[in-house]
């Protein structure tokens, strides 16, 4: 972090009321370097088509250019590119890739509102922020239940969060904070921004790209006002007994001690939604009694259950019949990385074997990193043993000849073996 910044963050820290001037000249050559570094080495291209490795090629010099340009104000943003993955069967998630230099104007605003809003961010939110990360948001969610049996869980789902983003309220929110109006219109000319969506343009009037690098943070700070600091000082102060937030991007649950309370913001969390243009999906909003089983219930395990960050949370006895809060994959992530694996042996099957083994070690690997925590290994496992099965199918469909069997497969794993699972992270109260 440059000088100036930590400067921002200790006139942010001092005083949390304080509006902030002179924040445009921090996106200087020195920030757009920085924000290309970040910069994912072979990211999506956007509608320009330039590569991370081509704008490298005469980068002081393409560096310079554009601060030019965004000192002058001529700086505009380019259309971004609009791609949908897999989400669910059926469904996609609608992501937009935006052009190399609109990435790192976009780091470097991130930069300086991030230097500002960590000083105004509460504990109770951990997405895209530095050093949290998903699995301190399942840490907190497992000391919530398990140690101060807050057991009326909340489970709640913003619909199209990303896209129903009220872009005025967002720049009343930031005004708070933020009174440099030349920095305001470099983060509005980010939010309206056409859409390129295959030979479809569009304008949306409402919303930010969900991919883009600026995205997470203005979600952290609409929901920073919309919800956190509306619980934490208001509707705490109405309830009879304990409750927590907790709360990853747009994803959150909340733990009660009592029935009555858990009610009762759920009907306030309808209406406060409603103020702000957002909406709770009607199906995955819901109330549960998230409570140890008794010991009489058939079975290791509880019966009650519930999603957050792509773990389905449930109550696990150990082997000395204590009940812990445990954690899986949830059945719907697990079967997208299953047919993801298929799908990429099928269609690299022709690949040199080097090429397609270092390719399936990156994607389990990568699994691994996030749902590799104690308790859940089975759903590890599962995958894998998935992955040596379509792996094999699919060699054996490179030709006529000799098919690969079982006996030869594992001679030929010896040689090309697959990452086998491990905990990476240990979540405390989970079964190991």
């Amino acid at each position: 972090m440059s000088t100036e910044l930590l400067k921002v963050v200790e006139r942010a820290r001092k005083d949390p009321n304080a509006q902030l001037y002179s924040l445009a000249r921090l996106a200087d050559p020195d920030a757009l370097k920085r924000a290309f570094a970040r910069i994912r080495k072979g990211a999506a291209v956007g509608v320009d088509g330039i590569t991370k490795e081509q704008y490298e090629q005469q980068l002081e010099e393409n560096i310079q250019e554009l601060h030019g340009r965004l000192k002058a104000g001529q700086w505009r943003h380019r259309p971004i590119r609009r791609v949908h993955i897999p989400k669910a069967p059926g469904k996609t998630r609608p992501i937009g890739i935006s052009c190399i230099e609109d990435k790192m104007v976009q780091g470097a605003l991130t930069e300086v509102l991030e230097a500002i809003y960590e000083q105004d961010f509460l504990p109770c939110s951990h997405g895209f922020r530095r050093g949290r990360s998903a699995h301190d948001a399942l840490r907190a969610l497992d000391a919530m239940v398990f140690r101060e049996r807050l057991v009326w869980i909340l489970e709640a789902d913003i619909q199209a969060f990303f896209d129903r983003l009220d872009r005025t309220r967002l720049k009343e929110m930031l005004q708070l904070r933020v009174a440099d109006q030349s920095f305001m219109r470099l983060v509005g000319k980010c939010l309206r921004v056409g859409v390129l969506d295959g030979e479809k343009f569009s304008r949306p009037e409402e919303g930010t790209a969900q991919g883009s690098i600026i995205s997470p943070m203005l979600g952290n700070v609409y929901l920073h006002h919309v919800l956190d600091q509306w619980f934490e000082r208001e509707v705490k102060a109405t309830l009879a007994g304990r409750a927590r937030l907790i709360r990853y991007a747009d994803d959150f649950v909340v733990g009660f001690e009592r029935r009555e309370d858990a009610e009762l913001v759920l009907a306030m969390l309808h209406r406060r939604m409603a103020d702000f243009n957002l909406t709770l999906h009607p199906d995955k909003t819901r109330l549960i009694a998230f409570q140890p089983p008794g010991w009489r219930q058939d079975g290791g395990k509880g019966l009650a259950t519930f999603d957050f960050l792509g773990f389905t949370v449930y109550w696990r006895r150990t082997r000395t019949g204590r009940w812990v809060v445990a954690l899986k994959t949830r059945k719907a992530r697990l079967q997208r990385a299953l047919q993801a694996i298929g799908a990429f042996c099928r269609r690299h099957r022709h690949d040199a074997l080097k090429v397609q083994h270092a390719a399936l070690t990156r994607r389990l690997v990568g699994h691994f990193n996030y749902f590799g925590v104690n308790g859940n290994s089975r759903s590890m496992n599962r995958l894998v043993c998935s992955a040596e099965r379509q792996w094999r199918k699919w060699l054996n469909r490179r030709s006529q000849r000799r098919r690969l069997n079982w006996r030869r497969f594992k001679d030929f794993l010896r040689v090309f073996p697959l990452p086998q699972p491990t905990i990476r992270v240990r979540i405390w109260g989970a079964a190991p």
